[in-house]
């Protein structure tokens, strides 16, 4: 090679200067075969993925170092050191039992909390990695379809209308290209692109011989030989200039954040309260007390404040997207899975959503008749009949013939069979009409060898056709148009039609004939193409680079009837919308019969009803806003009807998830809602603008995804419900138990000295043992089998609702009533006569909390379902109780624990009393259940 790819070129042989051959050659690169795998895997063995730079990953010592940055938690290490020094002076006891419990619980916290930092991270990165871009290319004489991370120098790389260039590239081919450069050198129109060399040195903007990693083709397309990759291109050269993007915070997390403080903010102030009366109303004396005082302060307010609610719903939402994943729902935006549970209106794309996306040519009408064509699916075999069932001949095979050719050539698709299996690489509307040529046994070679093409007018939403320009090697004095497109549009380009051999005017009659037919072959749901043809001299007098120009004076061949037929899937996917709340809307480019036939069918519409793009043209924004109330159907729409109707649905209060694929639908996927692009037909600039990517086209999926949304919201308010009631349960227990320490008998039971329910380290382990794994196991619950059997949740609902509150209160003061009750019960006095010591009463009320805690998680799983229903669907869940329940009894019972944490012992009958008045917050909940389902019947 005559350089090294991708490093800085001598001056003059920079790729843009250079001619394509003498590109290739430099690059060691083959336009036809592209390079080999082995060839590609060394190259990027030397070179490196892709990629630009990201930050290094933070070191495991400064993610471990994170878990003890917390204000409480300091201050709870500052006091384990003071309770060690107390010991280390006292020597009261063998060991500085409460110093190690502490430092044990702050240990065992900051591990729980690594881990699922560490895990939530690993989640994040497999969503990454699951909506990585890709990147079209030649290798080893193949054309396919590889991780964009994966390119290298000198790998030939096919962009057209749409795709986000994925590496700086020099052009080998240029079809009408044109790319939108904005992000790199700031202009704002679209950049024209060829193939011509450029002699002078010129600034980014100028050379338009070159594309660039970042940008994305708007119009045409072409191919190109790689020259520089990852940092090596122009926008990672600029890629340092560029500050890291913040982390990304959903709605929900920002809200949970905010919650989570306010209740910092109240739990510190009881604490600062508690710690102010015990000093006030107690006779505290002594360095020590003092400090057993403000210990359990930092305490409780540790164990209260939720601080690691971010992180899992992190967590969960990270978890769930990726059980998303599984059901062909790619969420790009954490924000979106929040989203999806308030959708009101699913407005989806019919085809390749609605449908199977496996076109079939039905029908061919000609000026002499019409024929039909059997066979279904891409395999070319089929029988072609005329409209008596006999075989076509004469006239109208000439006409079909003719009108098949054309329909071949002007196509950019490729028809080809693997181990027996036909498929169609690109378009499918395109590779229907192959078929259908392959039925006709016109053959590829044959029409390839007489009609080469030269140039091409791409597609575009705006003018709905597509033209190319082919030599005729029988006839070399003439060149070519062949054009497809929508009929109405293509038939007012028409000035003459194909009759056999010849051609005849369009009269007015005629055309209003055509157009008939053409209404006839949408209400059999049938998808209608005109194709049409004109001859151009070829004597050099013929401008080469082609444009719309060429679409006049057409000679009309026929109209092409082709079905997609219905997913068997989606019908039942609307009904199990429709259940849900959710309205389906079907947005299309499609004839409005055809459409309103595909609708009813599906049961999107029940009267077949479609508005067109026409008449939307013609509405005000109230019209509008009326129809979409009623309508379902949208035929014969652009890009910018989509928009306007986004708004409309909106304006009327609505949530909106909007499916789109091309270029012009990035404004509409942008404003809706939820953005849903299609994985297998979309566009890289759809994908990048939508929010969820579809990686099965499936509007199936678009329903499976909503159900996921529901179910991880629902998780989250779950492990919400629990944690908050669980511990506010706690904060009232010690503030209660010290302002009612004289009526519980606490303060007979202190002989002087300062005694609370709970000591500071059983509050601790508390909060160790019921909130890490219960909580997480609440985060994945399967789907409950009623989440879509209720309305979208309204947007505007905050994630803990009044109703929420209420309850978490009131299982809040359950557990607290409950806890100081037994406490009371294990001492001699108070209201309830006992005759224990002070450590078997705070061993009993101790255990009684955690129970009820775990009790409570059964309760946490809805707000108004039973506890009983669907008891068994989550194992984690039993798993996560069973192991808080081991915990529980290690405490109770090694001697370690109990020195460490100042119990002792309980019988059969102890634990009998502390389950069964832990689990009346089961009861007394499920009474109020059946208060609230009753209430709403």
């Amino acid at each position: 090679m005559a350089d090294t790819p991708g490093q800085a070129e001598p001056e003059g042989t920079e790729p843009h200067r250079q001619s394509v051959e003498a590109v290739l050659a430099l690059f060691g690169a083959d336009a036809a075969a592209g390079l080999t795998r082995a060839e590609a895997l060394a190259r990027l063995d030397r070179y490196g993925p892709n990629a630009l730079a990201t930050a290094k990953p933070v070191p495991i010592w400064r993610k471990i170092l994170a878990q003890f940055s917390d204000v409480l938690v300091i201050l709870l290490l500052v006091a384990a050191f003071v309770s060690a020094g107390l010991w280390f002076y006292e020597r009261d006891s063998s060991l500085p039992f409460e110093a190690m419990a502490i430092f044990a619980i702050v240990l065992l916290n900051a591990a729980m909390g690594y881990v699922q930092r560490v895990r939530a991270e690993q989640a994040v990165s497999a969503l990454q990695k699951m909506s990585a871009a890709r990147a079209s290319v030649m290798r080893g004489s193949a054309r396919q379809s590889i991780p964009a991370s994966e390119l290298v120098p000198g790998d030939i790389i096919f962009v057209e209308e749409g795709v986000t260039v994925p590496a700086d590239a020099r052009l080998i081919e240029s079809v009408s290209l044109q790319t939108g450069e904005a992000s790199l050198t700031g202009e704002s129109l679209p950049v024209a692109k060829d193939v011509d060399p450029i002699q002078d040195d010129v600034p980014l903007g100028d050379r338009h011989n070159m594309i660039f990693a970042g940008t994305s083709a708007t119009y045409g397309r072409g191919s190109a030989v790689v020259t520089a990759t990852g940092m090596r291109t122009e926008m990672g050269r600029i890629a340092g200039l560029i500050e890291d993007a913040p982390k990304e915070m959903t709605p929900l997390q920002r809200e949970l954040d905010r919650t989570g403080r306010l209740l910092g903010v109240i739990v510190v102030a009881i604490a600062v309260v508690m710690i102010a009366t015990i000093l006030l109303v107690e006779d505290i004396r002594g360095f020590s007390a003092v400090f057993d005082v403000l210990i359990l302060g930092v305490a409780l307010a540790v164990a209260a404040v939720p601080e690691g609610l971010p992180a899992i719903v992190t967590a969960v939402l990270s978890l769930g997207v990726q059980r998303m994943a599984k059901r062909h729902a790619i969420v790009r935006h954490l924000a979106a899975v929040e989203t999806l549970g308030s959708a009101d209106v699913i407005a989806s794309d019919k085809t390749g959503t609605l449908t199977r996306n496996e076109m079939t040519v039905r029908a061919v009408v000609t000026a002499s008749g019409r024929v039909t064509l059997a066979g279904t699916g891409y395999r070319p075999e089929g029988e072609l009949r005329d409209e008596r069932g006999e075989g076509v001949d004469g006239d109208l095979r000439t006409e079909l013939l003719r009108t098949l050719t054309a329909a071949d050539r002007a196509n950019n698709a490729v028809l080809q069979e693997h181990d027996g299996q036909w498929s169609v690489q690109g378009d499918p509307t395109e590779g229907a009409l192959l078929v259908a040529a392959r039925k006709a046994r016109l053959a590829s070679d044959a029409l390839e060898a007489r009609f080469c093409r030269i140039g091409e007018v791409p597609f575009s939403s705006e003018r709905k056709l597509m033209s190319t320009v082919h030599s005729d090697a029988e006839q070399e004095e003439r060149l070519l148009t062949l054009t497809k497109g929508a009929p109405d549009v293509l038939l007012a380009r028409c000035s003459h039609e194909l009759v056999g051999g010849g051609t005849r005017p369009l009269t007015d009659a005629r055309r209003t004939e055509i157009g008939q037919i053409n209404e006839g072959l949408a209400g059999e749901a049938l998808r209608t193409l005109g194709l049409a043809f004109r001859t151009l001299p070829n004597d050099g007098s013929t401008p080469r680079a082609f444009d719309d120009g060429l679409e006049h004076d057409l000679v009309f061949l026929g109209l092409v009837g082709m079905i997609d037929p219905p997913r068997d899937e989606a019908k039942a996917a609307i009904v199990h919308a429709k259940h849900a709340g959710i309205r389906p809307i079907m947005i299309t480019g499609d004839h409005p019969k055809t459409a309103a036939v595909i609708a009813v069918e599906l049961g999107v519409s029940d009267d077949g009803r479609a508005v067109t793009g026409a008449q939307i043209d013609a509405m005000s924004d109230a019209s509008l806003d009326e129809a979409v109330r009623t309508v379902s159907v949208f035929a014969r729409v652009d890009p910018e009807h989509k928009l306007r109707i986004v708004k409309a649905f909106q304006r009327n209060g609505m949530t909106v998830a909007m499916t789109g694929d091309g270029v012009n639908d990035a404004p509409a996927l942008t404003t809706a809602d939820i953005g849903i692009a299609m994985g297998i037909t979309g566009t890289d600039v759809s994908k990048q603008a939508a929010d969820v990517v579809l990686a099965d086209d499936n509007f199936a999926t678009i329903v499976a995804a909503v159900e996921e949304g529901r179910a991880i919201y629902a998780n989250i308010r779950k492990f919400l419900r629990y944690l908050l009631s669980s511990n506010i349960g706690e904060v009232m227990t010690m503030f209660f138990g010290v302002l009612l320490a004289d009526a519980l008998g606490l303060t007979a039971a202190s002989s002087g000295g300062l005694v609370l329910p709970l000591l500071a380290t059983q509050i601790l382990w508390i909060n160790l043992v019921t909130d890490g794994a219960p909580a997480l196991a609440l985060g994945i619950e399967p789907p409950d089998s009623g989440t879509m059997a209720k309305p979208p949740r309204p947007r505007e609902e905050r994630v803990i609702t009044p109703r929420m509150w209420a309850g978490i209160l009131f299982v809040g003061m359950v557990m607290a009533a409950g806890t100081l009750l037994v406490l009371d019960a294990g001492l001699p006095g108070g209201l309830i006569e006992g005759s224990g010591t002070i450590g078997y009463a705070q061993t009993m009320a101790f255990s009684t909390l955690t129970l009820f805690q775990l009790f409570n998680i059964f309760n946490a799983r809805s707000d108004e379902q039973s506890a009983f229903h669907g008891l068994f669907s989550n194992p984690w869940l039993w798993a996560a109780v069973g192991l808080s329940l081991v915990l529980q009894a290690g405490v109770v019972y090694l001697p370690i624990l109990q020195q460490a944490f100042s119990t002792t012992s309980l019988d059969a009958g102890d634990w009998a009393l502390c389950t069964v008045t832990a689990s009346s917050v089961l009861w007394l909940r499920e009474l109020s259940k059946i208060v609230v389902r009753a209430s709403r019947r």
